[in-house]
């Protein structure tokens, strides 16, 4: 882990976010607020998000046409879904200025690197990256500048990558107030499949399962739900776009760690029918202690 710099000149001179959601629009709002980059492009798809953009204000121009914003851009960030990356990486490829930092958001990183890669041209430095910070809200208007402080992004370059570019990215997520760790891609996609992607899928399939019950008992579950159903609801209710790619672009080790989720669920299963109260005890205390080391390390 790399220690967060003090306040200084801005990283990049200018930053071109393309896919103004809850993370495009938290790093423009935060990139303002720290001064980490002198001026603030924002581009994205839909006519009505550059719309609302301008109203608000978080970026210093709003530019419609990918190619047009990337230019002269010494940082461009891909802050879309990672099923859309390979698209917009082959149309903006010719307009990147030699020497730009291309990164991403993107929550798989094998996949982007399969996907994008190839595309960046000699002279640009591919430096993906992860913040793990988020909410179940999207948009412009869900962002808020101060989402990244305290959490980690990691930074995922491929191997020969121009360490000054890795460390411009990371000194980036530092500014927001982020703690930075660079990781390997295939590790990253393991770590996340456990920590943040089956969580997510069970999250998905408890609500539909809720969902597929008789009426009557529907709304009954929903009437009397307790904490532990309201807190896989608001998970549940991430993008759905978002979630999908994640799901198919970090498939193996997805499905890994749903096998070894359904083992350990076939296990407790096992300990409830035949009464095995010491099993069930552990499973309690050991999910506590995890809780605890969260809140210790003040990432709960």
């Amino acid at each position: 882990m790399s220690e967060p710099p003090a306040a200084g000149p801005p990283v990049f001179a200018r930053l071109t976010l393309i896919g103004i959601g809850l993370i495009g629009s938290s790093v423009a709002r935060a990139a303002r607020e720290t001064g980490a980059a002198a001026e603030i492009i924002a581009c994205d798809g839909s006519a009505a998000v550059c719309a609302r953009v301008a109203e608000l204000g978080i970026a210093d121009v709003v530019e419609p046409d990918v190619r047009l914003a990337v230019a002269g851009a010494d940082c461009v960030m891909l802050c879309v879904p990672v099923g859309a990356m390979a698209e917009i990486a082959a149309t903006i490829a010719p307009c990147l200025a030699p020497g730009a930092v291309l990164t991403d958001v993107g929550s798989t990183k094998i996949s982007v690197m399969r996907d994008v890669g190839p595309l960046v041209p000699a002279g640009v430095h591919f430096v993906p990256g992860h913040p793990l910070a988020g909410t179940e809200f999207s948009g412009p208007d869900s962002g808020f500048a101060s989402l990244f402080e305290g959490r980690w992004t990691l930074v995922v370059p491929p191997a020969g990558t121009d360490r000054d570019a890795v460390d411009r990215v990371s000194a980036l997520w530092q500014r927001f107030g982020a703690m930075v760790e660079v990781m390997e891609p295939a590790h990253h996609d393991r770590v996340l499949a456990i920590v943040s992607h089956l969580p997510h899928l069970l999250a998905f399939t408890i609500c539909g399962t809720a969902d597929d019950l008789a009426d009557e008992t529907r709304q009954e579950v929903l009437r009397f739900a307790a904490s532990g159903f309201r807190d896989f609801t608001r998970i549940a209710a991430s993008d759905p776009t978002m979630w999908r790619d994640i799901f198919l672009n970090n498939r193996e080790a997805l499905l890994e760690m749903l096998a070894r989720f359904t083992e350990d669920a076939q296990a407790m299963a096992r300990a409830i029918r035949w009464g095995d109260a010491a099993y069930i005890e552990d499973k309690v205390m050991r999910g506590r202690k995890i809780r605890r080391s969260l809140i210790d390390l003040k990432q709960a």
